[in-house]
């Protein structure tokens, strides 16, 4: 067991080290600079500078500093959501470090597509501090499950009062949020199988990584499953374990929820503070839950392109007209730069 340990501790610090993947994650930063660039120019030929500036001038700080208070409490609560299992596991675990983990995943979540690089980024972080990859990779499997339920319960109870005011915004794109609800419903069976039924979850993937073995695009793939079911294996003991520890779960959830929560209310703070009023806080909670949907579909570094199009696209008509571009930015530097910015600053920092 020690042994199949150290082989994935070591491929964790391989993937870090890759040439190709360096060369991935500049490519990222750059599609980054330029989509910033991008909407930067977008904003000055459609708004004009001197609609920015006097944009800038008006803007409400109070409401500017009330975003940044929400994006502050999501990343603590998400870091204590992490927290809770790994102590469980760990009971010497710091808060800071799991804190310090998180954000590197924020990082990596934001600079890869489909947020790929955040959980094998975390494991090689947590390894640093003597924990084994396995362990990190449940507590993270466990921390998903209840984030993504806090998550789904949250918004069908909010999309439920608000019915009215969001079928009318979304009319024609109400098949999306249904596709969106049901794939993250499908993400939480899987992941609640793999710690019931193995079996059910081998007799799906071993095939498939056979296959892709057999077409050249996984290498070993014997080598693979095998480290699958070392995976599967210690994840069921600990889902095990931790499944029992009903107040945890339940603690976990309901921070989960304020995770949500103040990740929603970053864009009603952006709303009022261009001047916009007439629209009530939780009416836009929904079509953010709606637009955070589409992002997860979309394969670029932080859902560029996509999140900021998206964004123009739901919410233009319930912004006062030349406040909509400006509001997109101080939106993606609260959800996307500056995550990006933060967790750069703890990956960078040295061990204690």
């Amino acid at each position: 067991m020690e042994e199949d340990n150290s082989k994935i501790n070591n491929e964790t610090v391989e993937v870090t080290k890759n040439p190709a993947n360096k060369k991935l994650t500049i490519f990222n930063f750059i599609f980054i600079a330029i989509v910033f660039v991008g909407l930067f120019i977008y904003m000055v030929c459609v708004d004009g500078i001197d609609n920015i500036i006097q944009l800038l001038k008006n803007v409400n700080y109070f409401w500017v500093l009330a975003g940044l208070g929400c994006l502050i409490v999501q990343w603590l609560c998400e870091a204590f959501v992490l927290h809770l299992p790994i102590k469980r596991m760990y009971p010497y675990q710091h808060f800071s470090n799991s804190f310090k983990v998180n954000m590197i995943g924020q990082l990596f979540n934001n600079i890869t597509p489909f947020s790929s690089g955040g959980q094998p980024m975390q494991a090689y972080a947590f390894s640093k501090s003597g924990k084994r990859v396995s362990d990190s990779l449940s507590a993270m499997a466990i921390k998903f499950v209840v984030t993504q339920t806090a998550l789904v319960i949250f918004t069908l109870v909010v999309v439920i009062f608000e019915f009215q005011f969001f079928a009318s915004l979304m009319k024609d794109f109400l098949w999306v949020a249904i596709v969106g609800f049901a794939v993250n419903i499908v993400a939480i069976l899987v992941v609640l199988l793999a710690g019931f039924k193995k079996r059910a979850i081998t007799i799906i993937t071993n095939p498939v990584i056979r296959f892709l073995g057999k077409i050249k695009i996984l290498k070993h793939p014997d080598e693979v499953i095998e480290k699958l079911s070392h995976s599967i294996d210690n994840f069921r003991e600990q889902f095990i374990i931790i499944r029992s520890e009903k107040k945890m779960i339940l603690k976990m959830f309901l921070v989960a929820i304020i995770q949500s929560l103040a990740y929603y209310s970053i864009t009603y703070m952006v709303y009022r503070a261009f001047g916009n009023v007439g629209i009530g806080f939780w009416q836009i909670i929904p079509v953010q839950a709606f637009l955070l949907l589409i992002m997860t579909f979309v394969p670029t570094p932080g859902s560029g392109l996509a999140a900021e199009g998206g964004f123009l696209l739901l919410f233009q008509s319930i912004f006062q007209n030349g406040t909509i571009n400006m509001s997109i930015l101080f939106w993606r530097i609260y959800t996307f730069y500056l995550p990006i910015i933060v967790g750069a600053l703890f990956l960078l920092k040295k061990d204690d």
